[in-house]
């Protein structure tokens, strides 16, 4: 006779055993398949999961339905029937359970991909464009936006998170800015749903969106891609390296002076008549500040009318490498860990007092010069007014440092991020991809020239769409904005040379590549003009994915070049109306060189759609470069149509 209590056991056991043998056998479904989201229409459209093995999957949706069983190892797939764009609609998913899933759209769908400048959302740009947020009524645009997520030890078959948003003022803040606007051009001229899938992550190489297939024509990354493959060696880095920062911040806190006594350096009350000063913007050591790393804090008096009290304000501290933390009449209004946001601090409407304020900004360098990156904005606004907190600020420093260990970012090296973000999204039927990355890669524009066709093409093999070659697949890409400071002279460029790469990209079929060289920011790789490049991504996608023949969608391309005398001629492709120079008669930021490839500023004119370049200087040239710098700043080659030319190299081959 059993004992009772094993009974119960048992009977325990084996109810547990036919809940998790029924939890298997239930239908389950990839995050990206869920309430709201946008499917391709006019064609066949995959739908997967997982299920128990044997078990029958059907699923109905607006009239179209399929049936599939589920294989030996738990998953299925099927495709519905191609369908016109539509919705709202409901699917019904049935197999041993039925899920229901509201809200599906049929439109357009949109890989989105990149570093930081597809990542960058809405949010970071509200104050530029506050009345297009208020206006962001669009329940058919949908955005998707995938946690960042990388492994080395081969693809994911899931995202770990994530959900399908609709447009509105509240949501989109959250949407990719470029992306945002991409969809709203398109929404606006087809009146189709749009869905954007954002798998972006800031600072990131291309090698990271590569498979393990693609990387094998890259020894050296895939070398890399091998050795981080054991976990034991990655974690004993990272555990190595977090410990090293730690021991870092919690010595710079320590020795910190500004923190020290009762009245520490936050303190309005706190005497620092005697601190040297300097003019903000500007860094630090250039304003005769010990160099090095540490803490440096800066303090500065206001005065406020009593019109702006009583009010909620807004303080623009810019930009500020690297990591600081601001104090208003001694309360804390913000902290911003890292350089590259905008610094943007909402006080409370009872912070302000009439007459004297203080602002207290402690500031942290971990690398290189400290301080505050000029030609942003450095203003506090309340009701209307504003008071302008450049010119004369007090500085001491706090603790003096080295620099600050390094870090292994592990998330940039070789497959990773292909296998965590886009292997999970390679079953979901897309319209074709936008790509905004390169800046991780301008060290090396040799390389990057085979590794953007490489990914072109491994992403197209990898979504091998029924119904579709993958060269069908449209890739539309933007080319580096313009950046850093300019020079006075023809010089060697990295950004240059990787923009050439880009370019040179354009030979893979159904590509297009958006040139943004006079969108850019001198001091910020995060240039907030987000409209004009979705924008110009709009045009490119209305020529290469939806067919548009007449349209003028891409600014002038270096076509070929003939010589006569000491004069090269010019000739473009995508002239559209004609060309022009933007802005004057004079064609600015030509150069040329003879055989020796010493570059001189050169004269360039307008000659009907073509361009003849010379320089009294050169009596036998062979080489033209156009806005070939970090930053050509009055590059002014354009169409008639508003779109710049992109920049280029000539070679002596093309006579």
């Amino acid at each position: 006779m059993i004992p009772y209590a094993v009974f119960r056991f048992q009977i325990f056991y084996l109810g547990l055993l036919l809940a998790c043998q029924t939890a298997f056998g239930q239908v389950r479904l990839p995050r990206l398949v869920s309430d709201g989201m946008v499917l391709q229409r006019d064609v066949p459209v995959n739908l997967w999961g997982w299920a128990k093995a044997g078990e029958s999957v059907s699923i109905t949706l607006n009239g179209q339905s399929g049936t599939t069983t589920t294989g030996e190892d738990g998953k299925w797939a099927l495709k519905l029937p191609a369908m016109k764009a539509g919705g709202p609609y409901q699917m019904q998913i049935k197999g041993s359970n039925q899920l229901i899933l509201n809200d599906v759209m049929v439109g357009d769908v949109w890989l989105c991909s990149g570093q930081s400048n597809m990542v960058l959302p809405m949010e970071r740009v509200k104050e530029r464009y506050a009345d297009l947020i208020a206006q962001a009524n669009y329940p058919a645009i949908r955005h998707f936006v995938l946690p960042m997520r990388y492994t080395f030890q081969g693809p994911l078959e899931d995202t770990p998170a994530g959900r399908w948003e609709s447009a509105s003022p509240q949501t989109v803040m959250r949407f990719s800015a470029v992306a945002y606007f991409f969809a709203k051009d398109l929404y606006e001229k087809y009146h189709v749903p749009i869905g954007l899938i954002n798998a972006s992550v800031g600072g990131t190489p291309a090698e990271a969106w590569l498979s393990k297939e693609a990387l094998k024509a890259f020894p050296a990354h895939l070398a890399i891609a091998e050795k981080v493959k054991d976990s034991t060696y990655v974690k004993g880095i990272q555990q190595s390296e977090q410990s090293a920062i730690r021991a870092w911040y919690a010595q710079l806190r320590q020795q910190d002076k500004g923190w020290k006594g009762e009245k520490n350096w936050t303190n309005p009350a706190y005497d620092a008549s005697a601190w040297p000063s300097m003019q903000l913007p500007g860094f630090w050591e250039d304003a005769g500040a010990p160099k090095g790393n540490g803490v440096v804090w800066f303090r500065k008096e206001i005065d406020v009318p009593a019109s702006m009290i009583n009010k909620p304000a807004k303080l623009f501290m810019g930009r500020i490498v690297d990591a600081d933390s601001v104090f208003v009449n001694g309360v804390f209004a913000g902290t911003i860990g890292y350089q590259y946001p905008p610094r943007r601090y909402d006080l409370p409407a009872n912070l302000l007092k009439a007459g004297k304020n203080t602002v207290v900004v402690r500031v942290i360098n971990t690398n290189g010069k400290g301080g505050f990156i000029p030609d942003k904005r450095y203003e506090l606004i309340a009701d209307g007014q504003t008071i302008d907190l450049k010119g004369n600020w007090q500085y001491q420093v706090g603790a003096m440092m080295g620099p600050l260990p390094g870090t292994t970012f592990f998330q940039y090296k070789p497959g990773g991020l292909f296998n965590g973000m886009i292997a999970p999204l390679v079953n979901y039927t897309i319209k074709g991809a936008l790509w905004y990355q390169g800046e991780a890669n301008v060290s090396n524009a040799t390389d990057y020239a085979q590794l953007l066709p490489a990914l072109i093409a491994d992403w197209r093999q990898k979504w091998h769409q029924t119904g579709a070659a993958p060269s069908d697949f449209p890739f539309l890409y933007v080319q580096l904005a313009n950046y850093l400071p300019t020079n006075d002279q023809p010089a060697e460029s990295q950004w240059a040379a990787l923009r050439e790469a880009q370019l040179k990209t354009l030979s893979v079929p159904n590509t297009a590549m958006t040139v943004s060289i006079d969108v850019g920011e001198w001091n910020d790789i995060h240039p907030l003009n987000k409209e004009t490049v979705g924008q110009r991504l709009a045009l490119a996608a209305e020529k290469v994915a939806y067919g548009e023949k007449n349209l003028v969608y891409s600014g002038p391309l270096y076509q070929s070049m003939k010589r006569d005398g000491n004069k090269l001629t010019l000739t473009f492709s995508n002239v559209g109306s004609g060309l022009i120079a933007k802005g004057g008669e004079e064609l600015k930021q030509f150069a040329i060189a003879g055989s020796d490839k010493h570059f001189v500023w050169a004269t360039a004119k307008l000659k009907g759609n073509q361009v003849i370049v010379w320089s009294d200087q050169i009596t036998e040239p062979i080489v033209v470069r156009y806005a070939w710098a970090d930053n050509p700043e009055g590059a002014n080659l354009y169409n008639k149509e508003g779109l710049p030319a992109s920049p280029f190299t000539t070679s002596p081959t093309d006579f």
